[in-house]
Order: structure tokens, then C-alpha cells, then sequence
């Protein structure tokens, strides 16, 4: 039987199992995949020696992403240009680490908008974490002219800019207003829709035919989406993206390109409704 796993410390909150168990029951694959929590102490020697563990592959979740990349004998582009992984197969014994974050947001935006990338000549990033280095970079390899990068800290902002040189200009949350007016595709990276917080977006200043979208998909609709909606706007959540970055490690693992699709995803938010309500 071919195992795969998700990694990380901890990793009980992932939906990751469900995804995967999903989409091997729909394509009759006699296979599994679990919850692999690796302590921060055992991460480097774990993924050392993923090739003895049994699994043909893996995900990969904070805070295990630099050190699971650094393990890796070979490392794809968007792992390589990124420095973080959250995908790892073997190849000949050896361990493999790709990024399909990126790729996972980008197919998110042509599944609800498929002709975003014809109408986006500049995207506003809010947030300069990790998940908005996975953005920009898949971004920039698709060829978006301007992309700003707004932070709390601007020097944060900047740090990362420097990582895509010419590519990305960086502002302090202070020139939210501004920049916003000539967005096309609008981006919240930060964690601002968790715990009931909030982004305080001036949306009246926003082109009315800017996309937005949000990397949190607890909660689904969080307070930046519902009023980006209520100014009329096109909202995308974060779901699409963990559901489409998981396609290409089922694929490596299990031989077979699954497809995301309304089932799919009516399945997770059902999770996401359960699991809030017990909360």
C-alpha cells in the first residue's frame, strides 16, 4: 500500500487527510494518508531520513517547511527559489521538495475567475509573511507587471521585496488607501481574518473591477472578503488554494491528477462548519 503523510508540529488541526482520503476513495487507489506530527527536535533528522520511513511522500506544514527543504536532495524551482517546501516525494531513494503554494493560488483564481490574469496588471499584497512570498513568486513567474507589497512594518515589506528584485515595490499599511485605488487583484496574507480581528479596508476606493481575495479560509468569509462583497466587489476565499496546492503531491504519490472539484470542496467546509461549531 503507498502511504503519504502530512508533517508538521502540530499537525491535528490539518484537513489535509481529508483531502487526500477524498480523493483515493474516488479513484479506488489502495492507499493511505495520516497525520505525521514531528516534534521541532526530530524535524531535521525525520526528514534526513525520510527515505527509511515508509512513506512515499509527504506535505509539509509550519514550522517544518525550511528545515524539510534544506533535507531535500533536490529541490524544484519554486522550492529553490523560495527556500520552503510543502511537498517532498522521492525519486531513486532520493528526497524531492517542491513549493505548490503558488501554483495552488493560481488555479484557485482560474477556477472562480477564469480571466483574472487578462485584467490584472497590478496586484496589492497585504501581508509579508511566508504565505505572501509563495504569491508573489507565483506572480512574478506569471508574468504580473506591478505588485505591491503593503506591511505593518514597512522594513518587513521591503526584506521581502529585496527577495524579488524589481518586481516588487514595498509601503507600510499606512498607503492602504492610495494603493488600493489602482489594484486590480487585492490579496489579504495577513492573519487579520482569524480570531474575530479585522482589516480595516477603505473599499469605496477600490476599482469596481478589482478581485479580491483572502489566504485565511478560517473563516470562509472573513471580514476583509464580506466587505469587499459589500462594496460590490469580486471576492475569492482562501479555500481553492489548499485544495489545488494538494493536487500535485497526490499525483506523485498516487499516480492519478485529481480534480477539484464542488464535491470536494462541499466536504471541507462541511468539516470547517463542524468544527466551528464545537469550538
Amino acid at each position: 500500500m503507498l502511504r503519504a503523510c502530512v508533517t508538521g508540529w502540530p499537525v491535528s488541526h490539518s484537513r489535509s487527510p481529508l483531502i487526500h482520503g477524498f480523493w483515493l476513495k474516488r479513484y479506488n487507489i489502495e492507499g493511505d494518508y495520516s497525520l505525521r506530527a514531528v516534534p521541532v527536535q526530530e524535524a531535521a533528522s525525520f526528514y534526513g531520513g525520510f527515505a527509511a520511513s515508509g512513506y512515499v511522500g509527504a506535505n509539509v506544514t509550519v514550522p517544518h517547511k525550511e528545515v524539510a527543504c534544506a533535507a531535500a536532495s533536490i529541490c524544484c524551482a519554486a522550492a529553490e527559489r523560495l527556500g520552503v517546501a510543502n511537498t517532498l516525494w522521492l525519486e531513486d531513494g532520493l528526497l524531492v521538495a517542491d513549493n505548490t503554494d503558488g501554483i495552488g493560488f493560481l488555479a484557485s483564481l482560474d477556477q472562480v475567475v477564469p480571466a483574472w490574469s487578462e485584467k490584472t496588471e497590478c496586484a496589492l499584497i497585504v501581508g509579508a509573511g511566508g504565505a505572501s512570498r509563495a504569491v508573489i513568486d507565483a506572480l512574478v513567474q506569471g508574468g504580473v507587471e506591478r505588485i505591491e507589497l503593503l506591511n505593518r512594518t514597512e522594513a518587513r515589506a521591503r526584506e521581502v521585496a529585496e527577495r524579488f528584485p524589481g518586481k516588487v515595490r514595498a509601503f507600510g499599511l499606512d498607503a492602504l488607501a492610495s494603493r488600493l485605488s489602482s489594484a486590480d487583484l487585492v490579496i489579504n496574507a495577513t492573519s487579520a481574518g482569524l480570531a474575530g480581528a479585522e482589516l480595516s479596508v477603505p473599499w469605496d476606493g477600490a476599482k469596481d473591477s478589482a478581485i479580491v481575495t483572502d489566504l485565511t479560509y478560517v473563516p470562509l468569509q472573513t471580514p476583509f472578503l464580506r466587505g469587499a462583497a459589500s462594496a460590490g466587489l469580486t471576492t475569492v476565499d482562501g479555500l481553492g488554494m489548499l485544495l489545488h496546492q494538494a493536487v500535485p503531491g497526490f499525483e506523485r504519490w498516487f499516480g492519478v491528477r485529481p480534480v477539484v472539484d464542488a464535491a470536494l470542496r462541499d466536504i471541507v467546509v462541511a468539516d470547517l462548519i463542524e468544527r466551528d461549531s464545537c469550538s
